[in-house]
């Protein structure tokens, strides 16, 4: 393989000495410029206009032999400005190798015939085609575009450099006299790379390399790229020139410091592109780690946040691939790509104390844990503006000796924080020793405490002051940086957001003086008591400020810890809350930004811990509440803060405090670090499982019905497991939205048609689920009743259950649970209390849902009697909270708008007396209307409709949908004679309301012509004297003696005005009889049919008669019974 790899290395070198040796000859050749005969050559305008069209189309090889044959047949010299347009019109067509190499050879052949006039045209023409577009053009375009556009300049400009690159080997484009035209390359692709942030000119580059490394760069393009080590080895050799080299210098095409100048300007551009892929790649990997986190936290990744994640790779893939090419062409080793460090976001406390494990064991091992709460408060305190970017080096007072400066600043920093926190560290063990001996709180080093505060009582108290006002006189206008700085200090109290308090950042570094920062640190520590609210975002502005200020954050520290003292010495005097709260959250915000070193911090913790009682109680619970979760999840001070924590429960076991501190102690204690939780176990469901819940919760809607019920039709029916799954999600329409439950039951319907014990089974558990959840009256799950009594009302529309389900359901939820049925005023009932409204709620969403079909007939009186006895069940309860209230009266004035709303329980009382003494009174005379179903009692609960049409539902056999009606009260039956058929009354009644009917039904024919409607008449029915007369001559004894094996047919026929009847006898083997005995049948059957509707009337008195016993069973109700 190492052979092969040889041999091809050494067949490409000799191929690029070849192009060599062919780029010299054309060098010399056109080194000599070509006298013509002009006399001898064609100027006819005919020929040079088909060279030029030809040309456009092309200069590559397929035209290249006849071009150059015109070209040495025509003069040329008037058309130079027509024949350097079509060249570069034609050149930037050739796309391969050999095409770029004709046109060279073309461009030469007229370069030397014209050097002067020609080839300036061209060079100017070609100059503009590689021009680097302008920013500002460039910025008004959209990105998405804006790739786009990269795109298509960088296809158009590839064969145009790959041309300039040939001319300038060949002596065509020369930087000077001798001089080879390496300069006006490299400048043309500096010039596209510096404006080029994007990077989108990058692969421009790396085509260039790929063919031009050798001539230009001194660098062969096919030997292997090196690693760092054989990079430093081969810089050193390249120091040393050889004899070799020397001798081989006369055969280049570039001059040597062109060449070294080109590769030096490649690998600057090279060290650009790979910091550019670093920070890509770091950039990456942290989002990846945020979006690790996310899923972690809220177990998904939302779609805004993959679709970055998704772009970003991509850029940087796209970087990563052009900055491997170019490393392979100009031989520079990759650049070290750091990896991802594990993040430990877990607390993993251990001291080695075994005495210290109940403590250990409560800290949060969990790995969703961190510092931060979620992602924004990350953002907040982690991604700070870098003023370096904005504003100018001089204006942040940064020099070249400041970075050494800063470096040994900060080395001498942690040098004596080091120092601080060891001593610390020997205080707090001295002080647990002390705490736990004790048992009362005091310490080992409370003298040493005492001792402190009386040496701090010569310091002077600090007194907060207000800042003073500016001056706001419309003529002072703010021009001096004293103005705009007090413009600037107005500004802060009404920054509250991150681009606020950022941009007030940027505005104080251009007025940054030593003046500035001590005015702005004051008005900074003298922020409002009340205000606590935006220390977070002063707290922000320090941070920003302090990387190149750091006096900033250094003095309002020193400010705060000196007020921090203050208040501890005073932690007695109630007055100073207010002030104890702003300098803890100023404390705890600045921590968060890192800017209040650990030690710091730390000791508030143990001024805290020192004397462990009042206010330093409500103090350190501010501080754990604050802060307390950065400094258990930060590396430098966990360890220290775990101490801390061990020391306050010991405390806090040790001494007496009351609730209120128990509870703030507590709270703030889960704050910081939260109890352990355990896993969420994830059900698991079959792909079935998945499919069928995905269609139902997910893809259900109304333009999606049809395709749901296909789907689900689509099913293994036959499989118990399948049907068992759909039932148990048809039957919890709480797990949809409120808005698709009337989706769920129009799926419930079409699915009746082909799986009707399905559709039943779904209605018998919804109907067992409200009873059940009645018995329990389980307030948590109020939501599921809803939804189960939304579900039973769109069941109703769709013509699932009758309404007799819904009048049971409406009574059962204002009489169940009461004593005989029946609601009183202050009755305690414990599955319906007083206070209560519940049940007021389910019994409107019902209403609300169905009750606007019971508009007509009997259903209309039921309702209106269900109403009122709504009401005396709504009196009975306390007096309606304002919504229950609200909810109530929309609920009835939508279905009754003239409906009287009684406002006593006596009112109401009275009115279910009359209601019901009414219906008494109706059963009590059945000779009267009792056939109308108007006149039927209301009140009834359970009465059998026969009317059902009218409310839009369609009369079905008796089945388990149609449920008898309070099966508790006993059914008197009035009358038990036998009914043995309709008697000669019943027919005559039945024959008039039929003619009733068929009058009533007849709209359409009283439309008919009158003269349409007679001739039809006359020309299809008998006389009604011939037909009498036809039927006294032809008794019932001539009847019945007929010959049965004919039929008996009367033909009509007019002489004149006259109608006469003749009898003719067709045989009933004929298809004549046989069709007309068939429709004879089909009328009878009808008849029938309609003559059982009408004398029905019997058998709903005798309902109404056993309603009406039932109802007299019910006692008057009367005030105070």
């Amino acid at each position: 393989m190492e052979g092969q790899n040889t041999a091809s290395i050494k067949a490409k070198e000799i191929e690029e000495a070849s192009k060599a040796e062919k780029r010299l000859l054309l060098r010399n050749l056109n080194a000599q410029p070509v006298e013509d005969n002009l006399k001898a050559l064609d100027s006819s305008l005919k020929r040079h206009t088909t060279l030029f069209k030809k040309m456009k189309l092309s200069i590559g090889a397929d035209n290249r032999d006849q071009i150059l044959k015109d070209l040495d047949t025509l003069s040329l010299e008037k058309y130079i400005d027509e024949l350097a347009g079509a060249t570069v019109e034609g050149a930037a067509r050739c796309k391969t190798e050999k095409d770029i190499w004709s046109a060279v050879e073309i461009i030469s052949t007229v370069h030397r015939r014209f050097p002067t006039t020609y080839t300036p045209s061209v060079i100017n023409l070609l100059a503009a085609q590689l021009a680097a577009p302008s920013r500002a053009a460039a910025a008004q375009i959209p990105l998405d575009l804006k790739e786009k556009e990269d795109a298509a300049r960088v296809s158009r400009q590839r064969p145009i450099l790959r041309l300039c690159s040939e001319l300038a080997l060949v002596g065509i484009i020369k930087d000077g006299s001798n001089r080879s035209g390496g300069e006006w390359i490299m400048k043309t692709l500096k010039d596209l790379l510096s404006n080029d942030p994007s990077l989108s000119s990058l692969p421009l580059l790396t085509s260039f390399l790929k063919s031009y490394s050798k001539p230009f760069l001194g660098i062969s393009p096919f030997a292997a790229p090196l690693t760092a080590t054989a990079h430093e080895d081969e810089s050193n050799k390249r120091d040393w020139p050889t004899l070799e080299n020397g001798a081989a210098e006369d055969q280049e095409l570039v001059e040597k410091e062109i060449r070294d100048r080109f590769k030096r300007m490649c690998e600057g551009y090279f060290e650009s592109v790979s910091k550019k892929l670093v920070i890509e790649h770091n950039r990456l990997q942290e989002q990846d780690r945020r979006n690790h986190e996310a899923y972690i936290r809220s177990g998904e990744i939302f779609e805004d946040r993959q679709q970055a994640y998704e772009k970003m790779t991509k850029n940087y893939e796209k970087i990563l691939t052009s900055c491997q090419s170019l490393s392979e062409l100009i031989r520079l080793p990759m650049p070290h790509l750091p990896t991802a460090s594990q993040n430990q976001a877990s607390i993993g406390l251990s001291t080695g104390d075994g005495g210290r494990g109940d403590v250990l064991d409560e800290i949060n091992t969990s790995t969703g844990s961190g510092k931060w709460e979620d992602e924004e408060e990350r953002k907040f305190y982690e991604d700070l503006m870098d003023l370096a970017d904005f504003v100018p080096k001089t204006v942040l007072g940064l020099e070249e000796d400041a970075p050494h400066d800063k470096e040994q600043e900060e080395q001498d920093l942690k040098a004596k924080e080091e120092e601080v926190m060891s001593n610390l560290e020997k205080e707090i063990a001295g002080l647990g020793i002390g705490g736990i001996a004790n048992g009362n709180g005091d310490t080992g080093l409370a003298a040493a405490a005492e001792e402190d505060q009386d040496g701090e009582d010569d310091v002077p108290t600090p007194v907060p002051s207000r800042p003073s006002s500016p001056s706001h006189s419309p003529t002072v206008v703010p021009s001096g940086p004293s103005q705009l700085l007090t413009a600037l200090l107005i500004r802060l109290p009404d920054a509250t957001n991150r681009s606020l308090i950022d941009q007030a950042a940027l505005d104080f570094a251009f007025l940054n003086s030593k003046a500035a920062r001590k005015r702005l640190v004051k008005f900074l520590f003298q922020a409002p008591k009340n205000r606590i609210d935006i220390l977070p975002y002063y707290a922000r502005m320090v941070a920003t400020l302090n990387k190149y200020m750091p006096d900033v954050g250094r003095d309002l520290v020193s400010m705060l810890e000196e007020e921090a003292r203050y208040l501890n010495k005073k932690r007695s005097v109630r007055e100073l809350t207010e002030n104890r709260l702003r300098n803890i959250s100023y404390f705890c915000a600045l921590t968060k930004f890192k800017v209040v070193p650990s030690h710091v911090i730390l000791h508030l913790f143990k001024l805290c811990l020192d004397d462990f009682k009042n206010s330093n109680v409500e103090s350190m619970a501010l501080l754990l509440e604050g802060c307390g979760r950065f400094l258990l999840r930060s590396d430098d001070t966990r360890e220290r803060m775990t101490k801390m924590l061990e020391l306050m429960r010991r405390k806090q076991s040790l001494q007496h405090f009351d609730q209120r501190q128990m509870l703030l102690l507590e709270n703030a204690y889960y704050q910081c670090n939260p109890p352990d939780r355990a896993p969420r176990m994830e059900k698991h469901r079959s792909n079935t499982e998945l499919f069928i819940l995905h269609v139902i919760y997910d893809v259900l809607s109304k333009k999606t019905i049809d395709k749901v019920l296909r789907l689900i039709r689509k099913l293994h029916w036959d499989d118990p497991e399948v049907v068992q799954i759909l039932h148990k999600v048809f039957i919890k329409p709480w797990k949809l939205k409120y808005s698709s439950i009337g989706l769920l039951a129009m799926l419930t319907y079409d699915l009746q048609r082909y799986h009707p014990s399905f559709s039943v089974g779904v209605v018998d558990r919804v109907i067992e689920d409200i009873r059940r959840e009645l018995e329990y009256n389980n307030y948590s799950r109020n939501q599921r009743r809803v939804a189960s009594m939304k579900f039973l009302g769109e069941l109703y529309i769709y013509r699932l259950i009758s309404s007799t389900v819904i009048f049971d359901t409406l009574w059962m939820l204002v009489t169940f649970g009461h004593p005989d049925g029946r609601p009183l005023p202050n009755q305690i009932t414990p599955l319906d209390m007083p206070d209560d409204f519940f049940r007021v709620r389910l019994t409107c969403v019902l209403l609300d849902t169905c009750a606007m079909c019971f508009d007509r007939g009997s259903q209309k009186k039921k309702l209106d009697s269900f109403l009122t006895f709504f009401q005396l069940y709504v009196l009975c309860k306390e007096p309606t909270p304002m919504d229950v209230e609200f909810m109530l009266t929309d609920s009835l004035e939508a279905l009754r708008p003239k409906t009287v709303f009684y406002k006593t329980f006596e009112e109401a009382a009275a009115a279910v007396d009359e209601m019901i003494s009414s219906a008494l009174g109706t059963v009590e005379d059945p000779e009267g209307d009792g056939g109308d179903s108007d006149e039927e009692s209301a009140v009834g609960q359970g009465v059998q409709e026969a009317d059902d049409d009218e409310d839009g539902v369609i009369s079905e056999p008796q089945n388990e949908l149609d449920r008898p009606a309070s099966p508790s009260d006993d059914v008197v039956v009035l009358s038990t004679a036998e009914n043995l058929g309709p008697s000669e009354e019943a027919d005559a009644e039945f024959a008039k309301e039929l003619a009733k009917m068929v009058i009533d039904n007849s709209g359409e024919s009283r439309r008919v012509d009158r003269k349409t409607a007679q001739a039809l008449w006359d020309s299809a029915v008998i006389p009604a004297g011939l037909k009498k007369k036809r039927t006294d001559e032809d008794g019932p004894d001539d009847q019945q003696s007929a010959d049965k094996s004919v039929m008996n047919f009367t033909v009509l026929s007019k002489r004149g005005n006259k109608q006469l009847t003749h009898q003719l006898f067709v045989p009933t083997s004929s298809a004549l009889a046989a069709e007309t005995r068939s429709a004879q049948l089909q009328d009878k059957v009808e008849q029938q049919h309609l003559k059982r509707l009408v004398l029905d009337y019997e058998q709903r008195e005798e309902e109404a008669a056993a309603m009406a016993s039932r109802v007299a069973n019910w006692p008057k109700l009367r005030p105070g019974s």
